[in-house]
């Protein structure tokens, strides 16, 4: 389906791998110039090749820590430069850092909020001056089904939470500036390599049981999570602003662990 992208540069941050691949490939086919951000370059360089040579669009790679928040911010001036301005932002990164609350640190906390919420932040903080410049855009932050359903570890649900309400509170705040802010929330996706893939080829018994969570006895597929991200980029879009859609399958519980 042509969502009328096409042109529309758009920056993705953890883009070299899982979602945020899935992602840059959704909107490389689309026809979006896109600026690609993830830690290691190897992947990324490798990406940005393989999107050049099957959709010819125009792809800006940089190695960047997002927790690096004014290199992060350099690199958004930088995408806006090379891509000739920003219609759209993709704020991808996140993880989590450390395990139970009884066996974690304040540093965890700290760290995995940072890395969820305070990256999602400058990024969007970064991008605005852009993305009004072009007459107004659309930013999606990528939270998790954790987010709003019991989870562990604490600290990621809590942080993927407070990306959800921060959505919907940038919505009212940015709108003046004709920005629009929505976040997704994938359910538990089965990317190759990935967690999930890794106990469905070395636990299956306990993949099996897992299974149980999703009424379509499936994981989620990265590309469908990818789909719902560039409708929210598009104009097709406009009327959504400050939503928070949950892209699951439908899933139960969010962990193997039950809860």
């Amino acid at each position: 389906m042509d969502l009328g992208l096409r042109g529309n540069p758009v920056l993705i941050t953890g883009g070299s791998r899982g979602l945020g691949r899935a992602t840059a490939e959704t909107l490389a086919a689309q026809g979006c110039p896109l600026a690609i951000c993830a830690r290691e370059e190897r992947p990324l360089l490798d990406l940005a090749e393989s999107l050049r040579a099957s959709h010819g669009i125009e792809a800006f790679v940089r190695s960047v820590d997002v927790t690096d928040h004014e290199r992060l911010a350099e690199f958004v001036a930088e995408a806006a430069d090379s891509l000739g301005g920003l219609r759209g932002v993709v704020a991808n990164a996140g993880g989590n850092r450390g395990r139970g609350l009884l066996e974690s640190q304040s540093v965890d906390w700290t760290a995995t909020f940072d890395l969820n919420v305070g990256h999602a932040a400058t990024v969007t903080r970064a991008a605005v001056p852009y993305l009004a410049d072009g007459g107004g855009g659309s930013v999606v932050f990528v939270a998790s089904i954790s987010g709003w359903k019991p989870s562990p570890p604490a600290q990621y649900a809590a942080a993927k939470a407070a990306l959800v309400h921060m959505a919907t509170c940038l919505s009212r705040e940015l709108a003046e500036h004709g920005v629009r802010v929505n976040a997704v929330s994938p359910g538990s996706m089965l990317v190759p390599g990935g967690g999930w893939d890794r106990m469905r080829r070395n636990d299956p018994d306990r993949f099996g049981q897992f299974l149980r969570e999703f009424p379509a006895g499936r994981l989620v597929d990265p590309a469908e999570v990818a789909e719902v991200i560039a409708f929210l980029l598009s104009h097709g879009s406009r009327g959504v602003n400050g939503a928070h859609i949950p892209v699951d399958g439908a899933q139960n519980a969010p962990s193997a662990r039950g809860y």
